[in-house]
Formats: C-alpha cells, structure tokens, sequence
C-alpha cells in the first residue's frame, strides 16, 4: 500500500474509533443512574418573614442566599399580608420590596399564595391557615398577583403549604377542597399569563392519622380528580433528620417516598399517567435545637447530602432548604432552629457546608421562566 493509501486507511481508522468512543460514552451516560439532574433549582425558603424586615435585614437575608450559591428565594406571598381589611384594597408594596431585592442580586422568586385574611375565612374559623370560603375570591387574589409580578419575571408559583396537614389545612386537610382551589387558581394564574408554572403546593411527609394526610394518598386524590392537568409540578418537603437524603434507613424515609418505595409520589404519578411531572423540594433540612433536634454537625452533614443526593435523585428539579436564620430561642418548639445561622446572626456549620455543596455540584440550573410546562390547563 503506497504513503497516502495508507494515510487514509489511518485516518478512517481513527475517525471510527471516536465515533465509537462518543457513542459509548452517550450510552453510559444514559443508563447511569448516578448522574446529575440537569438545571436543578437550589434555594433557600424564608416563609412569610421577608416582607416584614428591615431594609438592611432583608439584604442580608438574600446576601446569604447568593453566597451559599442559590438562585431561588422561596417567600411567602400571603393573601392575609396583601388584602387583610376586604377584597378592594391591596398592599403590595410588601412583597413589592422582596422582588425588587431579589431581582437585584438575580435571585428568582418562588411565591407561595396561601393564608386567608378574616374576611375572607368560613364562619367559625379563626386562623389565617383556614381554607378560603371561596376558591374563586383567591383565584381573583391569585390572578391580580401574576398581573403585577409576571412582567417582572416571576413566572412559577406554589400554591399553598403542605396542604395535607391540619396545621396549614384548617379545620382538617380535604382533598377535594384543595383541589377545586387548585383549579380556579391555576385557571386565574394562566389566564393571565399563559407561560405560568405551576407547583402542587408542598406536600408535608406525614403519615395517615390524627387528621393528617400522607403525601401520597393526598396526591391520589388530587390526581384522581383531575388535578395532573392542573400542575406542571408537585411540590414536597421531605424532611429526613436525623438521617441523612441518601441514607437507606429500615423503615425508609420521606426521601425514600419520592421514588424509591412502592408507596411513593413517583409511583402515584406513574399510576395516573404522568410519570415525568417533575419533583420540587420546596422545604428541606433540619433544626438544632428543641424537641427531636439534631447536633449543629448532623445539621451541616445533612447539608452536604442534600444537594448531591437531590442532584441524583430522577426528576427532581429543585432543592430549596429551610431556612436561612433562627425564628428564635425557645426550646419548646425546634421550628425555632433550623437556619443556617443562630438567632444571633453567627454562622453554623451548615453554611458553610451548603455553599460548598453548592460549589462541589458545579451546576446551577437558570431561573425556569415557563419553560418546559406540561401545557395542561
């Protein structure tokens, strides 16, 4: 074989073997099961504490989120906040001041519509928690929030908290009745903005008892009375302390019941025909402090797991960890600990371990601006 003949067979040789090589390297890829999430959403939840801090608290409240890397700001946007004397009056400036914070430090808001002012609460109930006496009086609150914050760049929204307990579903969680809050609101948010997305509200990992509804049997009946064609998403917070997201405990773990149990959120969803509606954990990690507390060093270890372990977890597409700062000092209740710093502003080691977390996952999904809704209305 003369020099250039044989120039071409090494060439075509060579460009063989990386083809080879690429599609080796595609189908591994694809059949790993270790492998990264794409685009997962990282956040941190504050509840309904941002509209009510100072201007300088506030900023160093979002400060933080953009140092341990997040990129989403989970904040309550409470009904009972915006109207609390009657259905003509709004008081948006207060949540006005956290999207302007935000969005200046290109952090994406995560509004949580929920809480019934006194008005608008069925006789005899007297917590803002109170279901709505009228679904459609809170799609219209519903809808009058896309309409002013939509053009600013807020496009997802949470639609009430872990609706299944009675500690945010008041008198008693009830599915049906959530679901026909979910229609209308779904309906009012996307008429007014089509490009709206939408998140089942975040479900709390309870058991079946003392009024309660687990997540699972909660999400059955909402799906089961139509409610896959009014969510782009599920929400869930899977609080696992003191194990850790990938521990593999005995008795399983809320983590567990996204996927990997028979009675899990993913094997609801397959059973009704959508299997691939994503997974946001809209509330995730642990307090140091009170009744069954973990140690400040289980805390950051939990930290650490969480962001490598949601990352693998298929179709979860956000991780949002509550809450950046201690409510407060007293021991009766450990609701009181679960930030990332003290009550005093010092930081625990879980802030650190977060944002190294953060780093190590070397991937920070955009801010989803309607993108890859599943069109149902």
């Amino acid at each position: 074989m003369n020099h250039l003949g044989r120039r071409r067979s090494v060439t075509w040789l060579a460009l063989i073997v990386l083809v080879a090589g690429a599609l080796l390297a595609t189908s591994c890829a694809s059949h790993d099961s270790t492998s990264t999430t794409p685009s997962l959403r990282l956040g941190i939840a504050y509840g309904d504490r941002l509209v009510w801090m100072s201007d300088e608290d506030l900023a160093a409240a979002l400060d933080d989120a953009v140092t341990v890397g997040a990129r989403w700001v989970r904040a309550d946007l409470s009904w009972q906040d915006i109207q609390p004397d009657g259905p003509d009056g709004y008081r948006w400036h207060l949540f006005d001041r956290v999207v302007t914070a935000a969005t200046s430090r290109g952090l994406t808001v995560l509004p949580v519509l929920a809480y019934t002012p006194p008005w608008a609460r069925s006789a005899g109930c007297t917590a803002d928690k109170c279901a709505p006496a009228d679904p459609e009086a809170f799609a219209t609150f519903a809808g009058a929030a896309a309409a002013r914050y939509a053009p600013r760049g807020i496009r997802t929204w949470e639609v009430w908290n872990e609706p299944n307990i009675p500690g945010f579903w008041q008198p008693a969680p009830d599915a049906a009745a959530y679901t026909t809050l979910l229609r209308t609101t779904s309906r009012a948010l996307r008429h007014t903005d089509p490009s709206a997305y939408v998140i089942l509200g975040g479900l709390a990992a309870a058991s079946t008892e003392n009024a309660a509804i687990s997540a699972t049997d909660f999400l059955t009946a909402v799906l089961t009375q139509g409610g896959d064609r009014l969510v782009d998403a599920v929400g869930y917070h899977p609080y696992t302390y003191p194990y850790l997201a990938s521990s593999r405990a005995p008795q399983g773990t809320a983590w567990d019941r996204i996927g990997r149990t028979q009675d899990s959120l993913r094997g609801v969803l397959s059973a009704h025909g959508t299997p691939d509606t994503p997974v946001w954990i809209t509330e995730y990690g642990a307090p140091t402090n009170g009744p069954a507390h973990v140690t400040e060093e289980r805390q950051a270890a939990i930290a650490a797991d969480a962001v490598p372990t949601a990352a693998r977890t298929p179709r979860v597409s956000a991780l949002i960890w509550y809450t950046d700062r201690d409510l407060g000092t007293d021991t009766a209740s450990n609701q009181n600990f679960f930030g990332l710093r003290r009550g005093d502003g010092s930081a625990k080691p879980a802030f650190g371990a977060l944002r190294r977390a953060v780093e190590a996952l070397g991937e920070r999904g955009p801010p989803l601006a309607g993108a890859g809704r599943m069109g149902k209305h």
